[in-house]
């Protein structure tokens, strides 16, 4: 005989904390399209510690509760997730902004075989957003936003990066090791889906305005912020790389220019003091490349990423020892600069020289230097993150 849980097809899992006055609603309108689209399910409320009476509304309206006792959006679910009996999952919230009388298109896409389905509530991607249903900073600047940056950080193919109804299947989305526990939930998801290269759909919904009277749990500014911090701790690549190598560009073309002389730019006179502001730039924005390089080889070795083609191909092309080489032959021509300006001092007779030629010889030197020492201290690093573990 199957089991409960080989039987059930879908769980439509609803966060829950203090959701009296529109539980029940939601629960009616999902066991509507349980029964429309005759599919076996499971109506499943995440508790998060009510301190009203939605526990006993879920209990009586035929709906499953479960406990979660750590407080967050993103626990809630986490825990709804693990006590699902579906095979597949429709999360959404559980004050009836989402139509759960409305799932086809849902169904549809997971038995298609996608992995996971979007909502997508925004006019670019086919939705609606009622009057009323969305503060006018999350619909015009906060979704637009931090969805426009999740598609250009991780090319995750959706408009509506922040959607609180998606659908998805159990056992491809517990592989992929969800762990935030609170609203920065929403973004975990679909950018360790995207980053695991899981089957992803979007298909068009209605937001409606809510049907609570208190305040909504969503903190804009700070809610805001979470998803952007993570977007920006799981992309190196934008949170290092590229401010490290514009650095270095700006740092190296305009100090290169003013190696040959000052630089006049209309009245004011470009010179060794920017210089010098160059050399800092280069250096920063090596040390910030190289934070890339750090950032990213751990998040692959302890699985907070998937593997990335290029980490592979950088610890296959890099060894310690290539490091060290580069390292010293920064070294040796930070030496040689730093020769010649001794040298420049010496045909003075170690007495004072004008500060801008001579700054033109030193800067390039301790710059060279200090970049030597980097390469190699940076190369032991990399090395020590490479090593095998279990």
């Amino acid at each position: 005989m199957l089991s409960h849980q080989e039987k059930t097809e879908l769980t439509i899992l609803l966060p829950c904390l203090n959701e009296a006055e529109t539980l029940a609603t939601c629960i009616q309108k999902a066991q509507y399209s349980l029964n429309q689209l005759d599919l076996k399910g499971e109506i499943l409320i995440a508790d998060n510690g009510s301190q009203d009476n939605s526990i006993e509304i879920a209990e009586r309206h035929g709906a499953r509760v479960v406990h979660v006792a750590e407080k967050g959006y993103g626990s809630a679910l986490r825990g709804g997730i693990a006590a699902a009996q579906g095979h597949w999952i429709l999360m959404a919230d559980a004050d009836d902004s989402y139509d759960l009388s409305d799932i086809a298109l849902f169904v549809e896409k997971l038995r298609g075989g996608n992995d996971l389905v979007m909502g997508c509530r925004l006019p670019s991607g086919g939705g609606q957003i009622l009057p009323g249903a969305m503060p006018w900073k999350h619909r015009w600047i906060g979704n637009p936003a931090l969805s426009f940056l999740g598609r250009l950080f991780f090319k995750a193919p959706a408009q509506d990066f922040h959607c609180g109804m998606r659908a998805f299947s159990k056992e491809a989305i517990e592989q992929i090791g969800l762990r935030t526990t609170g609203m920065e939930f929403a973004s975990e998801m679909l950018i360790k889906a995207t980053l695991h290269q899981l089957r992803i759909a979007e298909v068009p919904i209605t937001l409606h305005p809510d049907g609570r009277s208190r305040p909504p749990h969503l903190r804009s500014w700070r809610d805001g912020w979470r998803h952007l911090r993570f977007m920006l701790l799981f992309s190196p690549l934008w949170l290092f790389l590229v401010p490290g190598f514009l650095l270095i560009l700006t740092g190296a073309i305009l100090g290169g220019r003013l190696l040959a002389g000052p630089l006049p730019l209309g009245q004011i006179v470009l010179d060794t003091n920017t210089l010098l502001a160059c050399a800092m730039s280069i250096l920063l924005g090596v040390q910030v490349c190289v934070f890339a390089a750090f950032t990213r080889a751990f998040a692959a070795t302890e699985k907070l990423l998937p593997p990335s083609r290029r980490i592979l191909r950088l610890f296959t092309v890099f060894s310690l020892e290539k490091g060290l080489v580069f390292g010293v032959v920064l070294l040796g021509l930070g030496g040689i600069f730093l020769i010649n300006a001794l040298l420049y001092w010496k045909a003075a007779g170690f007495g004072a020289v004008p500060y801008p030629d001579s700054l033109r010889r030193v800067i390039p030197a301790l710059t060279l230097l200090v970049l030597g020492g980097q390469t190699i201290f940076s190369s032991f690093f990399l090395s020590i993150l490479g090593l095998p573990r279990k």
